[in-house]
């Protein structure tokens, strides 16, 4: 699973849950797969990210990205990079994650995480 995807996620279709967002990852195993850098969709993705949640993505990761997003980050070659580093280059292999409002843990296995409910808690 991508990190992007992880901006994305939510576990807001829990009963009771209001916002269910960032989802707090647990990383058991990830990898690094080398992606060809384009500027252009990382600078059309940076509306749409949270940028709160890329920073403890971030340092789950050990990566370092400002903690604030840069008011020039369209003219900032090394943000840039770093994000799409971040973004598209990490894949969590193995891992969890974790609603924020309720505790309920979704895995990771295979890279690919598992959202379904249990039938009680739609």
């Amino acid at each position: 699973m991508k990190l992007l995807t992880h901006n994305f996620l939510t576990s807001k279709c829990i009963r009771g849950v209001k916002v269910g967002y960032p989802l707090k990852l647990n990383i058991v195993e990830k990898k690094v797969v080398n992606a060809d850098y384009n500027s252009e969709f990382i600078t059309r993705m940076l509306p749409r990210l949270e940028w709160s949640a890329i920073c403890v993505a971030a340092a789950n990761i050990g990566a370092d990205i400002p903690s604030t997003m840069p008011a020039d980050i369209h003219n900032d070659a090394e943000t840039l990079q770093k994000l799409h580093h971040i973004l598209l280059e990490v894949d969590i292999v193995e891992g969890t994650m974790e609603c924020p409002e309720t505790g309920r843990v979704f895995p990771i296995n295979n890279g690919i995480p598992n959202m379904v409910l249990n039938e009680d808690e739609v």
